[in-house]
């Protein structure tokens, strides 16, 4: 083992639960790492601007990552980002983590934060007005429509009761599904159906993306008659599912049928010196405060395992 590769604690992913616990680790004066294999910041840097954190008027995903980072190294934490990870072992008291270059960094403790990503359309012009009038946060983006007419494309629970929550602000919204019925419950679907904002575009997709700097219009394909047809518009939300960044973990850690990690309220696994935080975990609602909070609860019960650890080590060696 190289010393000089050996961490108490290494954070796998620096989204918000990432940077949260590595500044509560490297502030608890613990020797962190975190391992990162996209920009620093995760999901948050795709937010044009966070208007409903606590504490902070208005600030983009961008400058919030950043104070983040800045936070993190200040304390003492190191992080590596835009690398990749070949392989990871959490079991036994010695974690390792060992990089494509061929790199390995180990530790006695582990805090899984890769975070996930919203399924997306995969069609022309979605990667080039994401945050630009392409949402896939309802909490995060909505008050930015206010008064706008907007689509949201979805079959499921989350498509509906977020539309009707979008009707908050926007001036009409409009439902395309793929479906010919919807797959939610009966309530979420009578409440949609009944709100005098929200109509609906049944059997249909969007095929492209169109405008200048920002989201214009919208090409959309009847899937019965193959007519495409532009509507202009001034956002979409995107709500078909959920991907959480866990495909490297595989039979690594227990996970729940869609690939979320299971956790304890202390942000524990199954494995232990092994926690989780953040948007791979199984949970209900996804923000970036609901990530801190889960960082900084995940970085005091790895502050409190090494604690316990070492005591035992110190009453087995005077034993």
């Amino acid at each position: 083992m190289n010393a000089s590769n050996h961490y108490d604690a290494i954070v796998i992913g620096a989204g918000p639960a990432g940077l949260t616990a590595g500044i509560y680790l490297s502030r608890a004066r613990l020797r962190t790492l975190i391992i990162n294999e996209g920009t620093v910041g995760g999901q948050m840097v795709l937010t044009h601007e966070i208007a409903n954190y606590p504490g902070v008027e208005n600030i983009s995903g961008y400058q919030l990552s950043n104070i983040m980072k800045k936070q993190a190294k200040t304390f003492g934490c190191t992080i590596k980002s835009n690398i990749s990870i070949k392989t990871i072992e959490l079991e036994g008291d010695i974690k390792s983590v060992v990089l494509e270059d061929g790199e390995t960094y180990t530790s006695d403790s582990i805090v899984l934060t890769p975070g996930g990503r919203s399924r997306t359309l995969g069609v022309h012009g979605e990667d080039l007005f994401k945050g630009k009038g392409i949402s896939y946060c309802a909490t995060c983006d909505g008050d930015f429509f206010t008064d706008k007419e907007i689509v949201v494309v979805g079959s499921g629970n989350s498509a509906l009761e977020e539309a009707v929550s979008l009707t908050k602000y926007a001036s009409k919204v409009t439902i395309i599904s793929q479906n010919a019925h919807f797959k939610a419950f009966d309530h979420a679907i009578e409440e949609a159906q009944k709100h005098p904002k929200i109509s609906f575009v049944m059997e249909s997709a969007i095929v492209a993306f169109y405008g200048n700097e920002n989201l214009e219009s919208i090409d959309v394909k009847d899937l019965k008659t193959g007519l495409i047809s532009n509507f202009k518009t001034d956002g979409v939300f995107v709500f078909i599912g959920y991907l959480p960044n866990t495909e490297f973990l595989k039979n690594k850690v227990a996970m729940n049928e869609k690939g979320e990690i299971n956790v304890e309220p202390d942000m524990s696994t199954n494995i232990e010196g092994v926690y989780a935080a953040g948007d791979s975990t199984a949970k209900r609602f996804r923000q970036v405060t609901t990530a801190v909070g889960d960082g900084t609860i995940a970085a005091l019960a790895v502050s409190n395992y090494l604690n316990e650890t070492k005591t035992k080590k110190k009453n087995l060696k005077a034993a």
